[in-house]
This record gives structure tokens, sequence and C-alpha cells, in this order.
């Protein structure tokens, strides 16, 4: 009897999270509120508050069924001895914009974080969440441009934060774009080559070089 009390209640959560995923896609997070949520799901707010504090706190559980783009990045750790970090970078971003593209939930989650959140009041949690994944992801694309560097695969003169906050901002405006034109651009057909060539920018662009240090007289 406790076993089925506890599968239904996480069937409860998850039908919870589905109706707010759904709802806050349709009508934007500001303009939701959890009668909707409740409405939608065929359950009481009592419900809702019975597994989540307030509506902040729901969101956040439902934007943590996806994995952001780079918090793949985060989650896979650094290889030392791996022979060709810069192929293993460029197939995370590579699957990164697939899963965008291709991957409906993620779509929709990506949508409603992008396109139809403020980050106000409630929302503050989820703003720091995103703000860490960002860091994190910047941080981690740093460390495989470092070690790329160290195998010879990049020039010794590359300025690795300069280069990873450049694929950080790519993979941003992809998806971004992604969202607002899905009829005009098929951004899945595009991603092997738009990271290609990031990773060939990465190799030539002297924009992404090291200042030279000030001359001395």
């Amino acid at each position: 009897m406790v076993r089925r009390t506890k599968e239904e209640a996480l069937q409860t959560r998850h039908r919870i999270l589905d109706a707010a995923e759904q709802v806050f896609y349709d009508k934007g997070v500001s303009r939701t509120s959890l009668a909707d949520i409740a409405a939608q799901a065929g359950v009481t707010r009592g419900a809702i508050y019975w597994h989540f504090a307030n509506k902040g706190d729901l969101f956040t559980a439902m934007f943590d069924r996806v994995l952001l783009p780079l918090d793949e990045l985060s989650a896979r750790p650094a290889d030392a001895a791996d022979d060709d970090p810069l192929a293993r970078l460029a197939l995370v971003l590579k699957w990164c914009l697939q899963a965008a593209s291709t991957d409906p939930r993620r779509r929709r989650v990506f949508d409603i974080l992008f396109l139809k959140c403020e980050f106000v009041d409630e929302m503050g949690p989820v703003k720091e969440r995103h703000q860490t994944s960002m860091r994190e992801g910047v941080g981690k694309i740093e460390t495989d441009l470092i070690l790329a560097v160290e195998k010879g695969q990049l020039p010794a003169e590359l300025d690795t934060r300069r280069g990873a906050l450049y694929l950080h901002a790519f993979v941003g405006g992809c998806l971004r774009d992604t969202l607002l034109l899905p009829a005009s651009v098929d951004f899945a057909s595009h991603c092997d080559a738009f990271v290609d060539a990031c990773i060939d920018a990465l190799r030539t662009s002297r924009a992404l070089r090291k200042e030279p240090p000030p001359a001395h007289h």
C-alpha cells in the first residue's frame, strides 16, 4: 500500500510538471498561475503545494528535467589523457545544437527559458541557476581549449578565455535563432558545419590570439 502511494505521488508530480511545461509554453511564465497549472493537470492547488513550495520551485523542477546545452559540458569531466580533446568538444557542441533542434521537450523548455520567462521575484533562483550554468559552461569550454593547446591541436597563442566566450555565445545565439526562426532556418542540418567553422576560427583567427605584451623602451 505504501509503495503504491509513493508511485501515485510520483505520477502526480510528473503530471504537474508536464502540465506546467505546457501552460508555461502556451501563456508565458508571468501570466501563468498555479490555478492554471492545476486545471491543466487535473489536480487541486493543494496537490501542487504538497509537491512544490511556489511557482519558482515548480519551474525549477520542470527546468531540471532537461539539461541546458552546456550543462553537458559541465557534467563531462576533463581528461588530460584524451588524445583528441578538440574533437570531443566539437562533438558535444554539435550534439547540443542537434538536441535543441530535434528534441521536442528540450525545445519547449528552452523556448520557455529564453523567450517566455521574466527573471523577477520568485523566479530569482531560476536566474541564478541559469547564470551558474553559463559560468560553468564557459569554464569547461576553456578547460578543453587549454587541453587542446597542450596537445598541439590549437595555437599556443590562442586566448582560451576569449575562445571559450566566443563558442558559448555562438551556441546561445544559435539556440535563440532556432527558437525565433524555426521555419526559416534548419539549424539541425547546418550545425555540424557551423561548429566546424568555429573550430577553424580558433585555429586561424588573429582576433582570438592573446594580446602581445607591451613593448619596453
